[in-house]
């Protein structure tokens, strides 16, 4: 396979990634219905029925087989230990999907799983592209411990953004494989095929799995926090990639404020991210709480169904993107600022529109309440 044409290689790391996840489907679904393995309806979450909960399993082997197969290690000296990294968010979010683990020990696994990437690995940030006049990070003592710090922390951020955005169908799958799009591009144009081919891989995964996440059928399944903290590891490994290689590169495809560019591109679970937590403490509660304050769930209160607030949400994370693109030149701190502001300014006004409509969290959770008990009634 080595000396195939690259374009060879990137359509077989699509097929196979797309095929393995698409096939596993049907038979998790069967395995995770014979042993109740379900994600349980509450006035909470948006489905009504019992939904199998296992797709991350798919999407797990879906990636793996794909960039295990095709990728050169010996032009990713890091994917051996992005490999591991994956096993260890695989083994935590599928304890957590079948048994719930403490919040604490899902945060081990994933700093764990942070810490093969960067210390073994050596995959972390070198620079901040000039961000308050920094660029090169300081090493002490011949060792980027700052830059390994920031990294740590821009992972666990990540993974965990992705994880809390999951809420409604084919909304993380959607907003990972734009991601994975808009750097495997970037990748491929700047000739940096291998790096290319992680993008492709994830993207071919997250593409198999979306079918049945979207679709009611008899297949229907959810990533579960196994695949959303896969495709969160994944998307900060995108990241870190991306950053690094823009570092002094002068060609015409490089990007200016890397790092804002970065942050639009997963801006909707970044900034709903920060804003639950915000919402959150303000009234007394904790931030890992759980509630129905999500940018999403204020779609589903307007009557917009699972697929239409998906498609709505992608929409506007690719205007931040494009928004990114074209004002790039400022600078990224501005350009952060700009695309912050802009993020509260549409948050707040889809949360006025919610309230002009009289919608409130305790209406929607006393109708769902309403439609599960009937449900539960009928099969009863």
């Amino acid at each position: 396979m080595i000396n195939l044409p690259y374009e060879i290689i990137l359509s077989l790391t699509f097929v196979v990634s797309f095929l393995v996840t698409y096939l596993s489907v049907p038979s998790i679904v069967s395995v995770a219905r014979q042993r109740k393995l379900f994600d349980e309806p509450n006035s909470r979450k948006s489905h009504i029925r019992e939904i199998p909960t296992l797709g991350g399993m798919a999407i797990f082997v879906g990636f793996t087989t794909a960039a295990g197969s095709f990728i050169r290690y010996s032009l990713v000296p890091s994917l051996q230990y992005i490999l591991v990294a994956c096993i260890i968010i695989f083994f935590i979010g599928l304890k957590d999907d079948i048994l719930s683990i403490a919040p604490l020990t899902k945060l081990l696994g994933q700093i764990a799983a942070a810490l093969v990437l960067i210390i073994p690995g050596n995959l972390y940030f070198s620079s901040v592209h000039g961000f308050l006049g920094i660029h090169h990070i300081p090493e002490i003592a011949d060792v980027n411990i700052v830059g390994m710090i920031l990294t740590l922390f821009v992972i666990i951020v990540v993974v965990n953004s992705y994880n809390l955005i999951d809420g409604i169908d084919g909304l993380a799958a959607s907003l990972g494989m734009l991601a994975s799009a808009f750097f495997g591009m970037w990748f491929f144009i700047s000739g940096n095929i291998e790096y290319c081919l992680i993008s492709v891989a994830m993207f071919g995964a997250l593409l198999g799995f979306f079918k049945f996440n979207v679709i009611d059928g008899k297949n229907k399944i959810f990533m579960g926090d196994t695949g959303s903290l896969i495709v969160g590891l994944m998307m900060a490994v995108q990241v870190i990639m991306f950053n690094e290689k823009n570092i002094g590169y002068t060609s015409a495809f490089s990007i200016k404020s890397a790092p804002a560019v970065s942050f639009a591109v997963l801006i909707v679970p970044l900034y709903d991210t920060m804003r639950v937590f915000l919402i959150r403490m303000s009234r007394g509660r904790s931030p890992f709480s759980a509630d129905r304050n999500h940018l999403h769930h204020c779609l589903l209160k307007l009557g917009y169904t699972h697929i239409q607030a998906t498609l709505i949400i992608v929409l506007a994370n690719i205007c931040f993107v494009v928004l990114a693109l074209l004002f790039q030149n400022i600078g990224i701190l501005w350009l952060m600022v700009v695309i912050l502001c802009v993020a509260i300014m549409l948050s707040f006004y889809l949360e006025h529109i919610v309230k002009k409509n009289g919608h409130s969290v305790s209406d929607t959770a006393k109708k769902r309440e309403k439609s599960i008990n009937q449900k539960k009634k009928r099969q009863t």
